[in-house]
């Protein structure tokens, strides 16, 4: 059974940093994609950062510059280091698994999520 737990969410001023991670159990597939996704209160989910199994990456313009994404195999962990964190950036955030290598931030294309990391910057 595959599931993805997520953590390291919690409260920052603005230009702050914070470090997501995401531990994956029971996800065997040799080629991949990880994702972050976040969904502001009134807003739709939308991906962020994506990294493959080949570690080439794509991050949406919105946080290009600011957001690393990164993994670590041997943990089986994905990690989202957030720097320069705005208000703007407050929302729940939410890893997400597909057992296909091609880099996608479409929420439709994903298999398996993690139950969310809540994420507050003041100003």
């Amino acid at each position: 059974q595959v599931r993805l737990e997520d953590s390291g969410g919690g409260s920052v001023q603005a230009g702050g940093s914070l470090r997501l991670s995401c531990r994956l159990t029971g996800f065997t597939y040799q080629y991949y994609c990880l994702t972050w996704f976040r969904q502001a209160p009134g807003k739709s989910r939308e991906g962020i950062a994506a990294i493959s199994s080949e570690s080439t990456t794509m991050y949406a313009d919105s946080v290009k510059g600011r957001f690393t994404i990164s993994k670590d195999n041997a943990k089986n962990t994905l990690y989202l280091q957030m720097d320069n964190l705005q208000p703007e950036d407050t929302a729940t955030y939410y890893c997400a698994a597909r057992p296909f290598p091609q880099l996608t931030l479409d929420r439709d294309r994903y298999n398996y999520w993690g139950q969310g990391t809540q994420v507050t910057v003041s100003s």
